[in-house]
């Protein structure tokens, strides 16, 4: 079945004339015609009665119409849907980040890609380092945030965007809210808020317990279900310093260890890319990330 005979069957199912069908599709008759023929054989059944000059649908054609309307209309749709795209008039782009990834280190290059791509539409994903790589393996987004990813692919891209320390986050009223640092040791037999989804919290928990007994855990979802397990004095947190905390909590150094966590960006190799696409890559890697607060 092809489109321009889905196209005259309409045609002619709204003039009842094959004649009036063929100038509004501005076809010869006897093209529009043997296209309608073609159909009928395709579809195994007669969709006009002809009567001398009286024509009428047949109740197999009938029964055609509104599935034939449609996909008419979906076509129509899928048309006007890849020009939008292909001009920049809609520009979508599914974005996968870790959900150890806060959102607002990312707000200001939204904010200036959205300026440039009026028809911007933006679709997230968050996940785990695992989930997230699996998002990009399989196509489902075009771009990822995140940690060091545990496995590589040979067509896997892969920019270090920055680094930041990894601090304790605690409630105002807890011993560690006024000192500037703490010693990792310190930590041993804190009650801490565990963050599996970051790619960096097993180190830096094997750094603190070290050889400690270990300790009891609470182990939070996202970000922010980890914070407001910290601002109800649930356990104390080791969190990114960019995490945005609320004025209840405070973040304090961790003295004598170098524990940073580094943020990647990630693509296809070969994958075709969108214009949109590519200037967030182009954002993003050519970002001052030190001036942002991070390294």
């Amino acid at each position: 079945m092809e489109m321009h005979q889905v196209r005259y069957f309409l045609a002619v199912s709204q003039t009842m004339n094959f004649t009036r069908a063929a100038e509004m599709c501005a076809v010869a008759q006897p093209s529009l015609t043997r296209a309608i023929k073609l159909l009928e054989e395709e579809l195994g059944g007669e969709l006009f009665r002809r009567e001398r000059k009286l024509t009428h649908l047949t109740e197999f054609g009938q029964r055609m119409l509104p599935f034939l309307r449609q996909c008419h209309d979906s076509a129509q749709t899928a048309k006007t849907l890849a020009k939008t795209i292909r001009t920049g008039a809609l520009a979508p782009l599914p974005i996968a980040i870790s959900r150890s990834v806060d959102f607002s280190i990312l707000s200001p290059v939204l904010a200036e890609l959205a300026q440039n791509f009026p028809g911007l539409e933006l679709k997230f994903v968050r996940g785990d380092e695992g989930e997230v790589a699996d998002a990009l393996k399989k196509g489902n987004v075009d771009i990822a945030m995140a940690g060091p990813f545990s496995e590589k692919w040979e067509r896997l891209d892969t920019w270090e965007l920055f680094s930041e320390p990894l601090v304790v986050v605690v409630w105002r009223t807890h011993q560690f809210a006024n000192f500037e640092a703490v010693d990792p040791s310190s930590l041993a037999h804190e009650r801490i808020v565990s963050r599996p989804y970051c790619e960096s919290f097993d180190h830096a928990l094997r750094l603190v317990r070290k050889d400690a007994a270990p300790g009891k855990l609470h182990e939070a979802a996202t970000d922010d279900d980890a914070l407001k397990m910290i601002e109800a004095e649930l356990g104390v947190g080791i969190m990114p310093a960019s995490a945005a905390c609320p004025a209840s909590l405070q973040k304090v150094a961790m003295r004598g260890v170098s524990l940073d966590r580094t943020v990647h960006l990630y693509t296809v190799a070969g994958r075709e890319r969108s214009p949109a696409c590519t200037a967030f890559m182009k954002l993003l890697r050519t970002r001052d990330w030190q001036a942002a607060g991070l390294h």
